[in-house]
């Protein structure tokens, strides 16, 4: 019975990898949640805890947020916890609003409302290509 379990559970994992966007190797330590994959178009992405594509914004400088209001609303940031330290390439940038925001090599980092699934990076090159997908 357990062979049959286990063999039940490869499958499962099999077929999640097989029919979702797949992970990708990512140097160097990451926020919890956070992942690098292949986008829908074969890119190496960083992605959020739902797999849903990163992006940064031409219009931001190192450490510094300038997506706000209806921005924010179209471009959510990915937020950090209030106990989440800085590691590695990854920063935190403190918002206006005092709310506190990943940024990957101090660039910060949103996902984009019109992505519909995992994997999706309809956002790339929007806003006059101010908007890019973020990179491992």
């Amino acid at each position: 019975m357990r062979q049959v379990t286990m063999l039940g559970v490869a499958l499962a994992l099999g077929f999640a990898i097989v029919t979702g966007p797949a992970p990708v190797s990512a140097q160097g330590q990451m926020p919890a949640g956070v992942h690098a994959m292949k986008s829908a178009s074969g890119a190496n992405v960083l992605a959020d805890a739902k797999m849903m594509t990163l992006y940064t914004f031409a219009k931001d400088m190192t450490g510094v947020s300038n997506c706000y209001d209806n921005c924010a609303k179209n471009w959510p940031p990915l937020m950090a916890a209030a106990d989440a330290k800085p590691m590695g390439d990854w920063t935190i940038v403190t918002r206006k609003d005092g709310g506190r925001q990943w940024a990957y090599k101090g660039l910060p980092l949103y996902t984009w409302i019109k992505d519909a699934k995992p994997g999706d990076s309809t956002g790339d090159g929007m806003g006059q290509g101010a908007w890019k997908v973020a990179v491992p």
